[in-house]
């Protein structure tokens, strides 16, 4: 690619994602001069992360990915992960990371499609509950809700880029503090009035050994899906304005982010096992249906319904970038991958439209809307992805980075402690995924 006039206005569709590596995995060095303005800051890296993290998970190992750029390891410029990857450890690994990270990003998309439709059936069968009373027949299927969130979700993703959607990102993180508060102050509430500590040492009771195995090896599932923040934390980084330097802004965004995410983690699943025991919900909110006002309980549902409407695209972006990049490489002439169209409105900002991307992201979200109504079962689903994410996206690759770019010789100490910890890791990631499976094939075939 020649060099780009720098008064030249830079094309909608040339994003900063990385490009073909060495065989469908692009490579960005070529991208440097057609990056869209950096406009965020601490703030909007917060909202980015919370939206990522708050719904999906907590404990990362991401900020040892970022060295954008490095002041100990040189100049390079790091724009995803999979750049990260192919700068320490090389192509083949970049690849291999990068196929992972697209199949973690579709199935998180699988998975907040679900969880949608689980909210917004509370909604209902709340209100149906309300108006009739609890013996009404209220229950009601969520094939409806996924299509509905779907249909949302198309027009969400005619956003162009992780750099148009920070206002999205910031009213999602205003919903998971309102409703993660909430789950919150019902917990503690629920634990005060009935002045017992619900639950035990041994968790929920089962008939078999067996099935206490699969249910602990599902609930480790679905902890291991906390991991995501990883794979998305050098885009938010790279959207960061400079100076001051986007290290150390990245740097207090994580801080804080990751310290406001544990509060709510740890204080909404200990306050949720302590309320409910062994009766647990697998969303906890849905716990409360017969505790509080239904109007709360209504609009915390509400609002992680419009959470994960952002969240979904924060997951998203990504890899709808790395599409459209990939596609303006092969087809550079191509009217429908290179042409926008500007629409206009009453009363709306004008919108710019392309054809690729409105068809390829409209096949991508009917595409996990279909997963999920197939397979509609969230904690399953979620222990599922946290398979693929926790062990070689948080534990593999990022230890060895760290080892390459240290030069740890082998069988030194730190060698062997950290071999050892992916060894344990991977274990673990084999007996989430038995389970993970265990559960849904016994959930689909029941």
């Amino acid at each position: 690619m020649g060099a780009r006039d720098a008064n030249e206005p830079i094309p909608l569709l040339q994003l900063g994602v990385p490009s073909q590596a060495a065989d469908d995995f692009p490579d960005s060095d070529h991208l440097v001069n057609s990056h869209p303005a950096r406009t965020g800051n601490t703030w909007t890296a917060v909202a980015h992360i919370i939206t990522g993290v708050i719904g999906s998970g907590v404990l990362s190992l991401a900020w040892s990915m970022a060295q954008s750029p490095d002041p100990d390891y040189g100049p390079i410029k790091n724009k995803s992960y999979v750049d990260a990857v192919r700068q320490n450890l090389g192509k083949k690994s970049a690849w291999i990371c990068g196929l992972l990270i697209q199949m973690n990003l579709y199935g998180t998309g699988v998975a907040y499609t679900i969880t949608t439709a689980i909210c917004m059936s509370a909604i209902q069968r709340s209100n149906c509950y309300h108006k009739h009373g609890r013996d009404a027949p209220c229950e009601s299927g969520s094939t409806w809700y996924m299509l509905l969130f779907g249909a949302v979700q198309i027009f969400m993703s005619q956003i162009p880029d992780f750099h148009s959607m920070e206002w999205l990102s910031v009213i999602a993180a205003i919903m998971s503090f309102a409703y993660s508060s909430i789950g919150l102050g019902l917990g503690a509430a629920k634990v005060i009035g009935n002045k017992v500590i619900e639950g035990s040492s041994y968790g929920v009771s089962t008939s078999t050994a067996i099935q206490k195995m699969w249910q602990v090896s599902q609930a480790v599932g679905d902890i291991a899906f906390a991991f995501p923040y990883c794979i998305i934390v050098l885009e938010i980084q790279d959207t960061l304005k400079s100076p001051p330097s986007e290290r150390q802004t990245m740097k207090k965004a994580s801080v804080i982010s990751v310290g406001i995410t544990t509060f709510f983690y740890l204080s909404c699943g200990g306050f949720g096992y302590a309320a409910f025991g062994d009766q647990t919900p697998g969303d906890i909110l849905t716990g409360f249906s017969n505790y509080g006002p239904y109007w709360l309980i209504n609009f915390a549902n509400a609002c992680v319904v419009l959470h994960l409407i952002g969240g979904y695209q924060v997951y998203s972006q990504p890899l709808f970038a790395l599409v459209d990049k990939w596609l303006t490489d092969q087809l550079p002439r191509s009217s429908f991958v290179n042409r926008n169209y500007t629409v206009k409105l009453p009363s709306v900002p004008a919108l710019s439209l392309n054809l690729e991307r409105l068809c390829f992201r409209t096949a991508y979200v009917a595409s996990t809307t279909g997963v999920a109504m197939i397979f509609p079962y969230f904690n399953q689903v979620l222990g599922v992805l946290g398979t693929i994410n926790f062990w070689p996206l948080s534990i593999y690759f990022p230890v060895e980075m760290w080892l390459r770019q240290k030069n740890i010789g082998p069988w030194t100490t730190k060698w062997i402690l950290f071999r050892s910890f992916g060894i344990l890791c991977f274990l673990l990631n084999m007996f989430i995924l038995a389970g993970s499976i265990q559960g849904i094939m016994a959930a689909r075939f029941s």
